[in-house]
């Protein structure tokens, strides 16, 4: 039986991370949506913290703690500020977890120690232009010439791609494979014949940059290369299992932030000589935001429990990203509803949330996705 009552520690860090946020993101977190402005300096306070290596070992520079602490780190994180949170959860599930999993011991000394430190930033790059959700239709390509490979193609939607120091990315080495063709590598973003396209002005998480990559001849040493050869979509699935539960933490984070929001406006707001909360047609959405997020959480706790005891968990963290980030759009949209005009105007922060949460149905695999992915292990 699974005791979902969080331990002193989980208890200190949730309260940590949630005093973080109010006190340091908060305050600049409308200037930073408005302006697209990355949060360099609340990322480097996040580091010294431990927030940007939370799974890691010690050893290897990290915190050393379970998902179930990551995950209600990134909860409060993502409550005040989604932008940041994807920053934190892309460095922690993605690019710190492939190198502790995949990683040589060079590799480890050189990318990961630095990364779970955050005294480096990563970034994790598998989708193409042409790609959309079928991931593995990859173009980009890496021809093996002597110890080295050359590689020229372009990547997109890669999360930090302007801010991040290192970039773990995915390219064909062996085309006509399909996805056993495809290998992992790690690049310093100063290597020459990579390139960084513009910056993406998205409707949401403006804060955190997204960008394309470009590789025009560039040249990578087999030592950059994470795991064998055709071993890279298998890398690239598992890496995105452990995301999802981060995306399903965030989606919490941010629909729970609506919810105290519709709350404290309910109680404020008086319509008809009444306060707008006595109201049953707001209490009923109250009341359905509120037990889809308790539920969601439990989900995200569950899928974290599993993960945390090596067993597999795969259907169980695209059920709590489904579930989640459909509760966070739903959440956000009440939030705007119950909020009227106010909800519509930029200067309340209201519908800020609104614009964030559906990337959360899109990003590390859309809520079509994991339906497929849910499907599939109830058939296998």
């Amino acid at each position: 039986m699974i005791d979902f009552t969080l331990t002193s520690e989980q208890k200190d860090i949730r309260n940590m991370s949630k005093d973080f946020a109010e006190e340091n993101l908060a305050p600049g977190v409308i200037k930073r949506d408005e302006g697209s402005i990355f949060p360099k300096k609340e990322i480097k306070m996040m580091a010294d913290l431990g927030f940007m290596g939370m799974m890691i070992p010690e050893k290897w520079g990290g915190s050393g703690l379970d998902t179930i602490s990551y995950v209600v780190a990134l909860e409060e994180i993502a409550n005040i500020e989604l932008a940041t949170s994807t920053i934190m959860s892309v460095n922690n599930s993605l690019v710190c977890q492939v190198l502790l999993d995949w990683g040589t011991e060079e590799q480890k000394i050189n990318f990961l120690r630095p990364i779970a430190k955050g005294q480096k930033l990563g970034s994790y790059s598998l989708s193409e232009p042409q790609s959309g959700s079928d991931a593995s239709n990859m173009r980009t390509f890496a021809e093996k010439n002597g110890s080295d490979y050359i590689i020229n193609g372009t990547k997109n939607w890669v999360t930090s791609g302007h801010n991040s120091d290192f970039v773990i990315f995915f390219c064909l080495t062996e085309k006509g494979k399909g996805s056993k063709g495809i290998t992992a590598f790690i690049i310093d973003k100063k290597t020459p014949g990579l390139h960084i396209g513009k910056k993406e002005d998205k409707l949401g998480i403006r804060a955190s940059d997204t960008c394309e990559l470009y590789f025009e001849n560039c040249r990578l040493s087999e030592k950059n290369r994470i795991g064998k050869e055709g071993q890279g979509f298998l890398i690239a699935m598992n890496a995105l299992g452990g995301g999802r539960i981060g995306i399903a933490s965030q989606s919490i984070g941010l629909a729970q932030s609506a919810l105290d929001k519709a709350i404290k406006y309910s109680k404020e707001r008086k319509q008809f000589g009444n306060q707008i909360g006595s109201f049953g047609v707001i209490q009923n959405k109250l009341a359905d935001i509120a037990t889809n997020i308790h539920a969601g959480r439990l989900m995200v706790w569950n899928a974290a429990f599993l993960k945390d005891r090596g067993k597999n968990y795969t259907k169980e963290s695209s059920m709590a990203k489904l579930f989640a980030s459909t509760t966070a759009t739903k959440a956000a949209s009440e939030c705007v509803q119950i909020h009227g005009g106010y909800g519509y105007m930029q200067e309340y922060g209201i519908e800020r949330l609104m614009r964030d949460a559906k990337i959360t149905e899109i990003y590390e695999g859309t809520s079509e996705i994991q339906k497929l992915v849910i499907a599939r292990a109830l058939l296998d």
